[in-house]
């Protein structure tokens, strides 16, 4: 995954207790190596996380994952975080922290980046066309408050369910975005970078659909 970010030009900084995990990246990787834990507060200033954009916490043990995310999101306030879990029971709590999870049933790297980097997995489903894709992105924290249908529409998109603190919800008329919440949206691929770039802004969701 550090290589995979680094080839699309991102800044990157591993932190592990262990030095030796750092002889699997390539000799020439040009990223950060911290020796630390995730939630050691040392350790993620030196890796640059008071600037950093997202964070993913991939250790084998849930608890320091979490608490590497919490620690992330409330201290640090990185935008992006997710955290993989090995007990599926406890999804439903870091979900309701506002905390994207990924299982260790379903993880792969693809899913931990588009977590991290929403451009980075363009579909969670496309149709035999390659047309029509179904996409899974983090509500922006701008668009708290606000009916998230209109919104997503506004953008050209179709807002086809919102998953919330763990629970599937396809009452979305009139729902209002909170923080946490994983839209599901449909989209075609002549839209999708329309929708992709209104998703990324941080300004408030009246000057995305033009002031008013």
């Amino acid at each position: 995954m550090a290589v995979r970010l680094s080839e699309r030009g991102h800044s990157v900084a591993i932190i592990d207790k262990n030095p030796r995990a750092f002889r699997r990246l390539p000799v020439d990787w040009p990223g950060e190596r911290i020796i630390g834990s995730g939630f050691d507060r040392e350790a993620l200033d030196a890796a640059g996380a008071k600037d950093a954009t997202a964070l993913a916490a991939v250790t084998s043990g849930d608890n320091s994952n979490i608490l590497t995310a919490r620690i992330a999101r409330e201290t640090y306030e990185i935008p992006r975080v997710v955290a993989r879990i090995y007990d599926p029971r406890r999804a439903e709590i870091y979900q309701r922290l506002g905390i994207p999870t990924v299982a260790t049933v379903t993880w792969t790297i693809d899913r931990v980046l588009q977590r991290m980097l929403p451009e980075a997995v363009p579909a969670e489903w496309t149709d035999a066309t390659g047309h029509l894709m179904l996409l899974e992105r983090l509500l922006p924290d701008s668009w708290a408050g606000e009916p998230v249908r209109g919104l997503v529409e506004a953008a050209n998109g179709r807002l086809v369910a919102v998953t919330r603190a763990g629970d599937p919800r396809i009452d979305v008329e009139q729902l209002l975005g909170q923080e946490g919440d994983v839209l599901h949206i449909a989209v075609t691929d002549a839209e999708v970078g329309g929708l992709e770039r209104a998703l990324s802004k941080s300004d408030g969701p009246a000057t995305r659909q033009g002031g008013s």
